[in-house]
This record gives structure tokens, C-alpha cells and sequence, in this order.
């Protein structure tokens, strides 16, 4: 088995360490990001209504998630679950059906 160097900085690592000590004494703050709460499961029912909301077929509705037509129909006859980034994409769906549909 080959192994992959890793490549490492002397200055990089003391540069780190130097913010981590500014830090530390308050003479910089560092930006925090605040995530938003991980996306619920939609049933097979919600989906149906994003779906029929936007006005597209399951074929279609299937493309522009990025998902087999199969999986698309399997999430609306309660088959199988959306996985977490699908959930995500069903959430900006329902909100803003425009920001899927819409091409520049």
C-alpha cells in the first residue's frame, strides 16, 4: 500500500499557533457561523403537494432533484425515505420552488 505524503509547514504551523495565543488573550475574536437545524423528513403526503405545487410530473420533479424517477415515486407512495441532503433539497422546494426551476 502506497502511502500519500502529507505535506506540512513549519510557518504555517506557528502562524496557527499564534492565532490560537491571540485568541486566547481576546486580541481577536474569530466569526462563528450559526447552521440551521438539520432538515425534517417530509412524508410521502408533503411530498406530493411540493411536487404537485410546482407543477411538474414525477419525471420532471425527479430531474430537477437529481434523483432516479423510481425514487422520486418510491418517496411519494411511502417506499423509502428521502436521505438528508434530498430532505434539504425538498425544504427549499417547498419554500422556494423558483430557485430550483428557474435558469439563467
Amino acid at each position: 500500500m502506497k502511502r500519500k505524503e502529507i505535506p506540512f509547514s513549519c510557518d504555517k504551523l506557528l502562524e496557527a499557533l499564534d492565532e490560537t495565543l491571540a485568541f486566547a488573550q481576546g486580541k481577536i475574536t474569530l466569526r462563528t457561523t450559526t447552521l440551521p437545524p438539520p432538515a425534517k423528513n417530509a412524508t410521502p403526503v408533503q411530498i406530493a403537494h411540493i411536487r404537485r405545487r410546482m407543477n411538474v410530473s414525477q419525471s420532471h420533479f425527479a430531474k430537477i432533484l437529481n434523483v432516479s424517477q423510481i425514487t422520486a415515486k418510491n418517496w411519494e407512495n411511502g417506499r423509502s425515505k428521502p436521505s438528508g441532503p434530498a430532505r434539504r433539497l425538498l425544504e427549499i422546494a417547498e419554500s422556494h420552488p423558483h430557485v430550483l426551476t428557474t435558469t439563467e
